[in-house]
């Protein structure tokens, strides 16, 4: 898989993929979550869901690369074999990130908005599996595809760039 075009192949594009999955993903879950608890859309909720986006991006730019995805990725290698296609260890991938990812978010974003209460568990257990179905639905047809996008027109350009490069030699 490190010659898929629609997946990073170093560091770099790691971030870049990673980046541009955590922001649409923290932009929709923040702003819905957000708004569902207000119930309604106005300045104040606005100016509270730019307050905290910028918070939850960070928490979740850290998370995904140094808890979660090691841990999906080892659950991808032990629920799929070498030879299963791209889509099959894509699907595995997103399945365990998203578990993982909503469950730690639901927890955290819930600390961000309300504090540390004695109703944390009771708002986790009815937010969460609304929010792991939303960001599965999210990140299955909509979010991934965009990164692979992403990651296929960098790669076409990269792969253009370098063979102009061969012919001026």
């Amino acid at each position: 898989m490190k010659l898929e075009k629609r997946l990073p192949r170093n560091g770099k594009e790691g971030a870049l993929y990673g980046g541009i999955i955590c922001t649409l993903t923290v932009l929709l879950m923040t702003t819905l979550s957000i708004i569902l608890i207000s119930e309604k859309l106005d300045g104040n909720v606005v100016l509270m869901i730019l307050k905290t986006l910028p918070i939850m991006w960070i928490i979740a730019m850290i998370m995904e690369p140094v808890i979660v995805g090691p841990i999906a990725e080892k659950l991808v290698g032990k629920f799929t074999e070498p030879a299963d296609s791209f889509n099959a260890k894509i699907l595995f991938r997103i399945l365990f990130t998203v578990l993982g990812m909503s469950a730690c978010m639901t927890l955290i974003g819930d600390i961000v908005g309300n504090g540390i209460s004695s109703e944390i568990l009771s708002r986790f257990l009815t937010n969460w599996p609304r929010n792991f179905l939303i960001v599965l639905i999210a990140e299955s047809l909509v979010i991934q595809p965009i990164a692979r996008f992403a990651m296929v027109k960098l790669h076409a350009y990269q792969d253009k760039k370098n063979y102009a490069s061969m012919l001026t030699k």
